[in-house]
């Protein structure tokens, strides 16, 4: 087989409809437009969400609430049992998290919150931290520095 003889699938090509050719086509006259109406028009159509002058969706239903997503500062969350990845009385803060990996660049607040155990005497630096993670950590011997 030579790449001139490739050929499409029978059936695959379907020549296109064409229209206002005359009567015998069977597209002629009216072509396919049908007698009068909207859709007969030059500029024909539509447009998307009319609903032929009934109150279209979007304007029916209630607009209620924003969201100014755009301003919102991205949180990260850290667990405490996440933090016996480290040595024991390092200091954790946040560019120590991002070395890790635990929190990614693009992260605004770092919280860390009391799931798991920790092990270690550790002392925490720059990040938000729950209550149930604050008892933990410093019933390990570690501490909170603000």
């Amino acid at each position: 087989m030579q790449l001139q003889d490739v050929k499409p699938r029978p059936g695959a090509k379907k020549s296109r409809k064409r229209i206002g050719c005359g009567e015998s086509s069977g597209h002629g006259k009216t072509s396919c437009k049908g007698h009068k109406g909207q859709m007969a028009r030059a500029g024909r159509g539509i447009r998307p969400g009319f609903e032929g002058g009934q109150m279209p969706m979007h304007r029916r239903l209630p607009k209620k609430g924003f969201n100014n997503a755009l301003f919102q500062d991205a949180i990260e969350v850290v667990n405490v049992g996440e933090l016996n990845a480290f040595d024991d009385g390092a200091v954790i803060n946040e560019a120590a998290l991002r070395e890790a990996g635990l929190v990614s660049r693009t992260c605004d607040i770092i919280k860390i919150l009391g799931s798991g155990d920790l092990s270690r005497k550790l002392t925490i630096q720059g990040a938000k931290v729950s209550a149930s993670a604050r008892e933990k950590i410093e019933k390990a011997g570690g501490s909170i520095a603000a």
